[in-house]
């Protein structure tokens, strides 16, 4: 009989930033995989829609409202995350936002406000869980998987997104950090590299989201942009114990573009 060999069945995830577009494909993927899920988004509203779409795959969903931007909420939404799921295997760090600047007009309000959510808010997150994971390894449940969204702006300049740039950079250095520092304890650290996916954030100016999406059909050779289920896969393989030896790394998830140019 044939084995599923990515089955999460058991394991539970927590994903930031996961009532829409990416956060909310990585989740569909685990949860379809068949783990249970902690979602945590900004908007009450949003996050149990997102929930209810999640629970028809069969598994169990806590939505939270929690931003990322401050330290003390994710402090207490991961509290909360824990009396009410019991553990967290996986944690994904994906919650963003994006703005456009050029470097010489930025000011200090437009650049906090990115790195509060991008970077500091995925730092505080990921802290969390591997305090969580850590004191379950000294408990003799050693394991799980820290991963964190990345960018094609970690290999490619981005005019005007300068600081999306130097958040997302940050983070892939982070992991191999991360991947050093927990590997002893079985705790992996890894980062998906998206190129443009078509989201309802890129696709804020439909217009300006039509045009990247055609720019990158013309040069990505699988000829399209991408979609939030092109990167369910990747997620659910790094967190699944198929990638129990895949460590530090960064996954481009791209259609090959990067490496056509």
């Amino acid at each position: 009989m044939p084995e599923n060999l990515f089955d999460l069945t058991g394991k539970v995830a927590l994903v930031t930033g996961a009532n829409s577009g990416l956060g909310f494909g990585y989740a569909r993927g685990l949860a379809r995989a068949g783990s249970d899920i902690i979602l945590w988004g900004r908007r009450a509203d949003r996050n149990e829609e997102a929930a209810q779409a999640l629970r028809q795959y069969g598994v169990r969903v806590f939505a939270d409202s929690v931003d990322v931007a401050s330290e003390p909420a994710i402090v207490a939404g991961f509290a909360r995350a824990l009396d009410a799921m019991g553990r967290v295997d996986t944690l994904v760090a994906n919650a963003g936002i994006a703005s456009q600047v050029a470097f010489t007009d930025m000011d200090v309000a437009t650049y906090r406000k990115l790195i509060d959510v991008n970077l500091d808010g995925a730092v505080f997150t990921l802290r969390e869980g591997a305090r969580h994971m850590k004191a379950r390894a000294e408990a003799g449940d050693p394991g799980g998987s820290l991963i964190i969204c990345g960018s094609g702006s970690i290999f490619q300049g981005v005019p005007t997104m300068a600081h999306y740039g130097i958040a997302k950079g940050a983070l892939n250095s982070l992991a191999k950090a991360l991947a050093a520092e927990l590997g002893p304890i079985g705790v992996r650290c890894n980062v998906i590299a998206p190129g443009f996916i078509e989201t309802d954030m890129t696709f804020a100016d439909p217009a300006v989201g039509q045009m990247l999406a055609d720019m990158v059909a013309a040069k990505a050779p699988l000829g399209r942009a991408g979609k939030p289920a092109d990167l369910e896969g990747a997620v659910v393989y790094l967190a699944s114990d198929m990638a129990s030896y895949h460590t530090g790394d960064t996954l481009v998830v791209d259609g090959g573009k990067l490496f056509a140019n």
